[in-house]
């Protein structure tokens, strides 16, 4: 039977729920950067909805397992497939290192940022709020928003090629029909937040299975695979390769993730006590990691299969999604092809779910602002679903694929504002008391986010000069 919803009587939504973050053992006092005494959770309707009772690890587990494979599909969405595809076929399997590096960055920053939404009771934006003058918050939201309109966008195009390719729908219709996903989101929602980490999770099973029999069928060399993932001098001495391993960096880590999981991880139902929080932080952590670990290997499978198939056979070239869903039959044979246009649509269709939530939980978390959670997907959809239709119509396939790497661009200008915050947030012990970055974190975590910033700086200025 599912729990009672704790705030299924509340009638006013600006009443405070949540009390602040502590330091926890400690007699310092709150730090007066919490401008409001207490906050009302973003979700509401899922806050603090699943339980997570259970003595046994396997149980632990599985009560947390969930957040994490809804933020994991923002490693593997459409928006990821045109660099690895790109470095694939062009480099072999050289940059799985790079692939690799990009996925242990993404475990750290997103390990920050569920343990902010359990230590302070705070997500990511509803941080920013309480800390910034109201100038800097409207900014952050106005380039949250943006990036999730361009993220939004990628997916949405995503599986409008998808559905052209797998049935020939017209790109136009294709990218209408992916506007359903608000009433799917919608309707799960409504019967409990479980049952739509079950869809996430069946869909992120779909991609996996997908890419595992296009490896078989593809059938490269384990020990050159296996030495793709050893750093290499050639990342940084080849202009070309450089270039691409930046893209794959840039477009891997996702600005709104960041923000998504510091609000989800709310709606387990841990106690508030510093062993609990303890508790929920150590298993938020291992269900992001395994998470990740399956966007690990999709994105390490699609550079795989680019390689073994076109690299090898001498197609250096590939770097759309059309040109490989149109290669892949010839080369490696029946079949191949729709089962990569499958994992592509489960790919988009997961993407622009999670992406739907981030747009929500950033519009309550900066702005307090309470929107009917049909009103608010509908705007987060339609934003995204205008300029793609326009470019599909006028420009049609050429069109959507430059789109999906402005898009990209987009989100690259906007990820350190994410994660500066985030790392200063967690790295205060006035804020966070005991679970405050230990030295070592704060400055591996910096210098994370100052290698992002760089890299993201770097292909701005590479994209606008026109290299």
């Amino acid at each position: 039977m599912r729990p009672p919803n704790p705030l299924a009587s509340t009638t006013d939504v600006s009443t405070p729920l949540v009390e602040p973050a502590v330091p926890i053992g400690s007699a310092a006092k709150p730090d007066p950067g919490w401008r409001r005494a207490r906050v009302t959770p973003s979700l509401a309707e899922v806050y603090r909805t699943i339980p997570v009772n259970g003595a046994s690890l396997w149980r632990k587990i599985l009560a947390f397992a969930g957040p994490g494979y809804l933020v994991s599909v923002g490693y593997m969405d459409p928006g990821n497939w045109a660099t690895d595809l790109a470095g694939g076929s062009r480099f072999g399997y050289t940059l799985l290192t790079v692939i690799l590096i990009s996925n242990l960055m993404a475990i750290l920053l997103q390990g920050l940022s569920s343990k902010l939404g359990i230590v302070t009771g705070r997500d990511l934006a509803q941080a920013c709020r309480d800390n910034y003058p109201t100038p800097v918050v409207w900014a952050l939201w106005v380039l949250c928003e943006i990036a999730i309109a361009a993220c939004d966008l990628a997916e949405v195009i995503g599986s409008a090629i998808a559905l052209n390719l797998l049935f020939g729908i017209p790109l136009p219709l294709g990218i209408g029909i992916t506007a359903l996903d608000v009433l799917i989101v919608l309707y799960l929602q409504n019967k409990g937040f479980r049952l739509l980490e079950a869809l996430i999770i069946a869909l992120v099973g779909t991609i996996g299975a997908c890419f595992l029999f296009e490896i078989i069928m593809s059938s490269p060399p384990i020990a050159e695979v296996l030495s793709g993932y050893i750093p290499t001098s050639q990342v940084v001495v080849n202009p070309e390769m450089l270039y691409i391993a930046m893209g794959i960096l840039g477009a891997t880590v996702m600005p709104h993730n960041l923000y998504l999981h510091s609000s989800i991880v709310q709606t387990r139902r841990y106690e508030e006590t510093t062993a609990g929080k303890k508790v929920a932080v150590k298993f938020a952590f291992i269900d992001s990691t395994i998470a990740l670990s399956f966007a690990l290997f999709i994105n390490s499978a699609i550079l795989i299969v680019a390689a073994a198939t076109f690299h090898s056979s001498g197609n250096a070239d590939v770097a759309e999604i059309q040109d490989a869903y149109k290669l892949l039959t010839p080369l490696l044979g029946a079949g191949a092809s729709a089962v990569f246009a499958l994992a592509l649509l489960a790919s988009g269709q997961a993407s622009t779910i999670t992406g739907t939530l981030a747009g929500q939980i950033v519009m309550e978390g900066f702005l307090n602002i309470r929107l009917r959670p049909w009103l608010r997907r509908l705007i987060t959809r339609g934003i995204a679903i205008a300029p793609a239709a326009v470019v599909a119509i006028i420009y049609g396939e050429s069109g959507t694929a430059k789109l999906l790497v402005l898009s990209q661009v987009i989100l690259s200008m906007q990820l350190s504002f994410a994660v500066f915050p985030l790392v200063m947030f967690t790295s205060n012990k006035l804020k966070m008391g005991e679970f405050a970055n230990p030295v070592w974190l704060k400055v591996l975590a910096y210098l994370i986010a100052v290698i992002i910033a760089s890299l993201n700086i770097w292909l701005l200025v590479q994209f606008f000069g026109g290299a």
